[in-house]
Parts: structure tokens; sequence; C-alpha cells
């Protein structure tokens, strides 16, 4: 057996030495990379606890911009404000004026030229075209904010009409399923004849939700939905609408509220739901005001 020389006994050493070190940093780095791995959630799973840590905030405001293509109908923007535990107040612009519901727990009320509303107290929309009245329109507008939710609580329930949630680039997104797309696509119209509100699921329906979250709580939302869909004059359109909510101020939103409107509120019923259209009760019920829109 030949003979290994110091020189050549001490670079095997050496090599042994630095492959046994090599070999505990690739394990140590396994070990990390599978602590990470655990401790990193799945994109609904990021969703939803960026939803939950916006809900558990003592308070935020909201801005929601609506634009849609193929109809005349101009939404105007939607401002909000909340508390945990206590009152939420939702704007909207109506042309020339500004429509504003309160809203704690399941009791809301709307504010009119003629005082604070419960939503069984506001202008029922007459036929032959009363809805063009500003008063009605005013009062349509109305009854949506009352079945506003706030971004938490719309941002959770869209998670669950998506198909899969996928994050590139700092957003999460996914497609919606075909049911979730006809129904956050559906264009509400004001029933012909028989009478009756109600909308009717477009074609083709299909749209997209994108969440972007910031310090791991949800910072904005945007809907993408699109159809096509037959107008009162039997012609049928694409309409799409994009639908874009940006959360501001979380823990220092200062929610006031008119007294006259605190006092209204305790003595409300609760509020169950209308069909936004017709002011009937409806399956829309604890509402999608961000998104249920007029189009025809």
């Amino acid at each position: 057996m030949p003979r290994v020389s110091l020189f050549e006994q001490n670079a095997l050493n050496s090599s042994f030495c630095t492959s046994i070190k090599n070999s505990r940093y690739t394990l140590l780095a396994a070990r990390f990379l599978a602590a990470v791995s655990l401790q990193a959630g799945t994109p609904k799973e990021d969703v939803s606890a960026a939803v939950k840590k916006l809900a558990d905030q003592p308070s935020y405001s909201w801005s929601t911009a609506t634009e849609i293509e193929g109809s005349q109908f101009k939404p105007g923007a939607t401002t909000g404000k909340t508390e945990k535990g206590g009152f939420t107040v939702i704007s909207q612009e109506v042309q020339d004026n500004t429509v504003m519901a309160v809203r704690k727990g399941d009791k809301a009320v709307v504010k009119t030229p003629d005082g604070w509303k419960t939503a069984d107290e506001l202008p029922q929309p007459g036929g032959g075209g009363g809805g063009q009245d500003p008063a009605v329109r005013a009062a349509m507008m109305g009854r949506r904010l009352l079945t506003a939710k706030t971004p938490a609580d719309e941002a959770g329930g869209l998670a669950n009409k998506i198909k899969e949630l996928k994050s590139a680039d700092g957003v999460i997104s996914g497609e919606l399923t075909e049911e979730g797309a006809k129904e956050l696509a559906t264009l509400g119209r004001r029933g012909g004849g028989g009478g009756g509100g109600g909308g009717n699921a477009p074609k083709d329906a299909k749209g997209s939700v994108k969440y972007w979250l910031k310090d791991g709580m949800l910072s904005k939302v945007e809907l993408k939905v699109s159809g096509k869909v037959t107008g009162r004059d039997g012609e049928e359109r694409s309409m799409s609408r994009t639908t874009v909510t940006e959360i501001q101020n979380v823990g220092s939103t200062k929610v006031e509220v008119a007294e006259e409107a605190k006092k209204k509120t305790r003595n409300a019923v609760i509020f169950s739901g209308f069909d936004v259209m017709s002011g009937s009760g409806s399956q829309f019920g604890k509402g999608r005001a961000l998104y249920f829109l007029n189009l025809t």
C-alpha cells in the first residue's frame, strides 16, 4: 500500500472538512426553505388573511370608481367610512346630488331632501319610465347603498367565486367561475310588461378579480365583468364593467353620524334586502351595491 505524505494527508483532511461543512450548510438551507414554505400560505389563504386583517382594524375609509363600456349610464364615485362594531357611512354621487346611507348592523337609513328614511319609506319606482325622475333615481341609488357591503365583506365573498387564485408581481388574481361571472355581471333591468323587477343573466359572462395587499392587509380590489345583454329594444349588445375599490386611512378614519340618523337607525326595522330596481324583497339581500348597476 503506497504511503501518503503528510502534505497529501493534510489536503485530504481539509477536503473532507470542507465537504462536511458544505453538507451542513446545505442541510441548514434546506431546513430554512422548508420552514419558509410551511409559513407561506396559498394565494387564497393570503387573501383570506388580508381581508380578516382589514376587518379587524378599528376603522378605515374607501373609495370606489366604476367604468362601464357599452352603456349611457355613468355611475358616480362611491366613498365609505366604517368603524368596527359601529356605524358605516356610504355616499354616492348621483348627477348633481349626493346620496348617503348610514348603517349599523342590519339597520340602515338613507338621507333624502325630506330627512332620513328607512328602506320602506323611500319613493317607489313607477311605470312608464318613472325611473328617470331625479327623486326616484336617487331613491334607487339609496336602496343600493342600503345593501352595500364594506370592502372587507365584499372581497371575502368574491374570493369564493374565483376558479383559482395566483400570485404574480405583487398582485393576487384569478378568473371568475361561470356562475360567479353570471351573478356579478347580472345587468339589473326594469321588468317590462308583466311587472316586477329583476335582472337577466348576460350571455357569455366572464370576469376577473385582482387583489393588492400591503403589509399583509387588503389595500385594493379590482373587479372586471363582461357579457352580452338584450336591451329593451330587443337588440343584443356587449357590455363590460370595471370596478376598483381602494382602502385608505386605516385606523385613523373617524365616522361622524348626525344625531337624527342615529335615532332613525335605532328605530329602523332590520333591513333584509331589496331588489334595487323594484324596491321589493329579493335575493340580493345583503347586496352587491358596489358592483350591481342598471346598465340599460
